[in-house]
């Protein structure tokens, strides 16, 4: 493939956001196979001896590896390609979330994260890519609303599918079950990619404005320069606000339940789904007013920001709850603004990118995330086993989500190239 730009011709409307949902659906599939365990935690620590802060530390091996493995997912894939990568990625990561049914102990489950971790590192580069070649710029912050439901989704399922297959024949077979979902969207995938059009824009290394593709900057940065730019150190401040919220919902929800209100390992999928409902309305929400809001060019959406923030922040409330609905409720309100906080500031910085470096840069967003839960999971575990609750993580999180919102919103910015 030349170097130079290419052109291609325009899809449509339709068949662009059938791509683009597509897309999501990998996002599914990624966070249902690497949710599964946190969904069995009760269970499988239990039975297989792992301590609290022993946990945190399994959590941590995924985003350790995930961390360590994007960067190089999401060059490759501005290479390579999000129709041929994100196929090879799903076969190879449900292979190895199937092999978790096979766990011995807490040595052979870090080492399955750490690989799971590798293998779904371009599953956010890739589908964050295609989202950018597919949807004009104009909707980007509604699309990757829309994105970002895909791995809420995925917890949503997970937490049902898992503690039923449990319920039926057990833990080790739930993750088998959990893993084959992953096959069903090959074919959906495959399907959609195949067309010609769609096949010359996903392909292509660097990709020419369209009808469907709106003009970016071309002028490149060495990726460590790339890095440096201020926009990437802007938003890398969001995540770091957002993530703790989505990683203590995600990772600790299940635990969270069997310790506080002794929720049954076979009774937690009836709760677990509500705070991803909370994050899907909330990705959604914020993205379509932000893709409405008036604004001049190259304005952020700052009020908008700041309402995610304060929705995120609510997760101070969580010591108050009394039952278990009233704190998935409280979980679900806090969940809300941190899928606020990843659409804005995503769309926000890709939309200051290059096409060809979407991808590279999306990468970096996750592994931003990761580094942060690699931190963050430990500590929770610690505080946990220390104080016997709950309640001093959860404000402790609360607080956490403030000062890097606050940064961004008062951070300028600029245009990355």
């Amino acid at each position: 493939m030349s170097a130079e730009s290419v052109s291609v011709e325009p899809i449509s409307r339709r068949l662009a956001w059938a791509v683009a949902i597509a897309a999501t659906f990998t996002m599914t599939v990624s966070q249902l196979d690497r949710t599964t365990l946190a969904v069995l935690a009760p269970t499988v620590t239990k039975e297989l001896g792992i301590t609290e802060t022993s946990y945190g530390w399994l959590a941590s091996a995924f985003s350790l590896a995930y961390l360590v493995a994007t960067p190089l997912a999401g060059w490759w894939i501005d290479r390579a390609g999000a129709r041929r990568g994100l196929v090879w990625s799903v076969l190879i990561w449900s292979s190895i979330a199937a092999l978790h049914s096979l766990a011995l102990g807490f040595g052979t489950l870090f080492i399955l994260r750490i690989a799971l971790g590798m293998a779904e590192s371009p599953s956010y580069p890739g589908s964050a890519q295609t989202v950018a070649r597919v949807i004009p710029a104009r909707e980007s912050a509604r699309a990757f609303g829309m994105l970002f439901t895909g791995s809420s989704i995925g917890i949503m399922v997970a937490a049902p599918l898992a503690s039923y297959l449990f319920s039926v024949a057990g833990w080790r077979v739930a993750f088998l079950g959990s893993a084959t979902v992953g096959l069903a969207w090959i074919p959906l995938w495959i399907g959609l990619t195949r067309r010609r059009a769609v096949r010359a824009r996903l392909d292509a290394i660097h990709v020419a404005p369209t009808a469907t593709a709106d003009a970016a900057p071309s002028e490149k940065l060495p990726w460590h320069k790339f890095l440096r730019q201020p926009n990437m150190l802007r938003v890398i401040l969001a995540v770091f606000a957002a993530a703790p919220i989505t990683g203590f919902a995600s990772a600790w929800g299940a635990k969270y339940l069997d310790r506080t209100f002794a929720v049954k390992q076979a009774d937690v999928g009836h709760f677990l789904w509500l705070p991803m409902v909370g994050f899907d309305l909330g990705a959604i929400v914020f993205g379509d007013l932000s893709s409405r809001q008036q604004r001049a060019p190259g304005t952020p959406p700052r009020l908008l920001f700041g309402i995610a923030a304060l929705l995120g922040s609510c997760l101070v409330m969580l010591p108050l709850a009394t039952s278990p609905w009233m704190a998935i409720g409280i979980l679900a309100v806090a969940m809300s603004g941190a899928g606020g906080l990843y659409t804005l500031a995503s769309s926000d910085v890709l939309s200051r990118v290059p096409r060809e470096r979407v991808a590279f840069a999306s990468s970096m967003l996750a592994a931003s995330q990761s580094f942060i839960l690699i931190i963050a999971n430990p500590l929770i575990g610690m505080a946990v086993t220390h104080f016997e609750s709950y309640s001093q993580a959860a404000i402790a999180l609360a607080a956490w989500v403030i000062p890097g919102s606050v940064v961004w919103i008062l951070w300028r910015p600029s245009v990355v190239r």
